[in-house]
């Protein structure tokens, strides 16, 4: 949904006089109820200054986006203003606003955050914003925001050659989080097809869920299909094409290169049944460690919402539990009172899915649909420590996260072998053989040998567990170094997640230090880089520097991904300047004795870190010191090359 069809003459006014941002939010209020957009005005302010409460909606530059999303909104919409002199928005760099909008969206769906996404690229173009402040009548704002969208978002405005040819090349996207990479990739692609002439569909398969999704149609009458992914997807529709199969980076960093392989025909044609038609040239084979760590982020990538939803409520819990003075209660805290005790709970149960859904989606990955019962048993067994002697469970033989790995890939294994030793059933067969054989065969033998195993590995986890716990002062500072150097050595790669699901484990056996120096490190990038694209204008272009203060924001909200664009300008130089930023950023964390048993939401969850301050002075020192990185190793930029 475009800008222009939630904005209607109706929901502007320009040159507005409000001498407060009370004033200024009842006025984009009333523009909503005069465009018909709510039905109850009272209601729908409300829901905007909670948002509010939570933090200023201000951008900055001029520029504010108050949205909230509500029940009394009748349909979606934008209201907009311009304030000739501006008005206090609290925005953080002190400036007045002078240009806002408005967003009121309903409960259901995300709606608020593609437009707020779209607006704020739009929105860090200056000269946009100057047109908008010139605009003499509603018609001509339309127009101006009309015009930027099409030049923005092209593919909307579909060329008369999409509509006469289709798309010859398509492409799906997908990294384990679904936050960053996911949408660059699919960006990346669409923009090289335009460039080349080929155009592009992506289908992007983020943490919301798969968008943009490739027709029957369209994938029947294109050339080629490229899949930038560092998870499994489903295959099966694209059996007789020629499909490319390669990393989200990749998709990244060599859109053009992807699409060239495609229209020249050097991609192999793929089957369902696993064959695929081989061209002499086709680099893209995947080595056995490629395709271990695609099944291994498969499982990462379906157990992180019950580790960051689960965490985080049990955190909730522990808040609670301080602030109602039970801090000191023992083994009772997160639980004593009877409001943290509920949420504590049902952080506690999605908690505990997150070992058994890692082995099952990671087994799935390896052996499809027939690997997820196995693996999800298998992992459960982990979690339970069952053994030979003792099937119900035996706490000094709880495997843990190292189990739950051991049994994802060795139920995928075991179905996969299931599968050819029942490849002699007759075809007539090949409907029970999925629901009922390999499952029934593959969850026993996956339990038999967890049953087996666990009391190996559970000694090596318990001994890893208490190890950690008993580190020195010292080796806790080198750990939490190196953890926070890696979550900046590839942003959101391999590096990166080794280092966050070794934190995500951490928490389960109550090493929440590590985890506080996962997190503070990851945030650190993206911090550091709009420091100093906003103090040190000399080393970047004209396009960085305008979208450096997103990157605020993302790195506040622990999203490491909003490093990338820069990394990748200038890898040599600022990824040693982010790496040392977060290793700073972790020695003053284990300095201050912070603990975080939360395992995402950045800024937002500092609330319940052991030792707060400390971790907000880790905070501004690694990011202070990455920029000051940033200053001493980057180049001054030329002219011309900053234009």
């Amino acid at each position: 949904m475009r800008i222009i069809d939630l904005l209607k003459k109706d929901a502007i006014q320009l040159n507005t006089s409000v001498s407060s941002k009370t004033e200024a939010i009842d006025e984009l209020i009333a523009l909503h109820k005069k465009a018909g957009n709510l039905t109850d005005a009272d209601a729908y302010k409300s829901a905007i200054l909670e948002r509010e409460k939570q933090g200023t909606t201000a951008i900055g530059e001029g520029i504010a986006v108050p949205h909230a999303k509500s029940d009394s909104v009748k349909k979606p919409g934008l209201s907009a203003i311009t304030v000739p002199g501006g008005v206090d928005y609290n925005a953080p760099d002190g400036k007045a606003s002078d240009i806002l909008f408005m967003i009121a969206a309903p409960l259901d769906g995300d709606l608020h955050l593609e437009i707020l996404s779209r607006l704020m690229v739009m929105l860090m173009e200056p000269e946009f914003c100057a047109d908008l402040r010139n605009a003499k009548t509603p018609e001509e704002f339309l127009n101006i925001i009309d015009k930027k969208e099409s030049e923005k978002y092209p593919d909307e405005v579909k060329s008369q050659s999409v509509k006469k040819d289709g798309y010859r090349i398509l492409a799906v996207t997908a990294c384990p989080t679904g936050i960053a990479h996911t949408y660059m990739a699919a960006e990346a692609l669409e923009k090289a097809g335009e460039k080349l002439g080929y155009p592009v569909k992506a289908e992007t398969n983020g943490s919301g869920g798969a968008k943009n999704v490739l027709t029957k149609k369209e994938i029947e009458e294109c050339d080629g299909i490229i899949i930038a992914a560092d998870k499994n997807v489903e295959m099966a529709r694209f059996n007789g094409k020629p499909v490319i199969k390669t990393s989200v980076s990749n998709g990244i960093n060599k859109p053009e290169e992807l699409i060239n392989r495609i229209i020249e025909g050097k991609a192999s044609v793929y089957h369902a049944d696993g064959e695929q038609e081989s061209y002499a040239d086709d680099d893209e084979k995947e080595g056995y460690g490629r395709r271990v760590y695609k099944h291994l982020m498969n499982g990462v990538s379906h157990m992180l919402p019950f580790v960051v939803g689960g965490g985080v409520l049990i955190a909730l819990g522990f808040l609670i539990d301080t602030l109602a003075g039970n801090a000191d209660v023992g083994g009772d805290f997160g639980y004593t009172n009877p409001v943290a005790a509920v949420i504590f709970w049902i952080g506690k149960a999605a908690f505990a899915f997150m070992l058994p859904i890692l082995s099952g989606y990671i087994a799935q990955s390896m052996a499809d649909r027939p690997g997820l019962l196995p693996g999800i048993v298998g992992g459960y067994l982990a979690t339970t420590g069952a053994t030979l002697s003792s099937p119900t469970g035996d706490d000094s033989a709880v495997s843990g996260f190292l189990g739950a790995l051991l049994a994802g890939f060795v139920a995928g294994l075991i179905v996969n072998v299931l599968k050819k030793a029942f490849n002699w059933l007759p075809k007539s067969m090949d409907g029970i053989k999925p629901v009922f054989i390999f499952p029934l065969f593959g969850t026993l033998l996956i339990g038999v040998f967890m049953l087996a195993i666990n009391p190996f590995v559970g000694f090596i986890n318990i001994g890893l567990s208490n190890g950690l716990s008993s580190l020195g002062e010292t080796s806790r500072i080198l750990l939490s170094i190196v953890l926070a150097a890696m979550m900046a050595i590839d942003m959101g790669g391999p590096f990166n997640k080794a280092a966050y699901v070794f934190g995500t484990a951490a928490i389960a056996d109550g090493n929440g230090w590590i985890m506080a120096a996962v997190m503070i490190g990851g945030m650190i990038p993206p911090i550091a880089i709009a420091l100093s694209t906003t103090f040190d204008k000399r080393k970047w272009t004209e396009q960085e520097i305008k979208n450096g203060p997103v990157n605020y924001l993302m790195g506040l909200c622990f999203i490491t991904e909003g490093a990338i664009p820069y990394a990748a300008s200038d890898p040599l130089r600022v990824i040693p300047s982010c790496m040392v930023g977060s290793a700073v950023a972790g020695a003053v964390t284990s300095l201050f004795g912070s603990s975080c048993p939360a395992p995402h939401g950045g800024i937002f969850v500092f609330a319940v870190v052991d030792n707060p301050l400390g971790y907000l002075v880790a905070l501004v020192a690694g990011s202070a010191a990455g920029a000051l990185m940033l200053s001493l190793l980057k180049k001054n930029r030329t002219k011309k090359a900053a234009a």
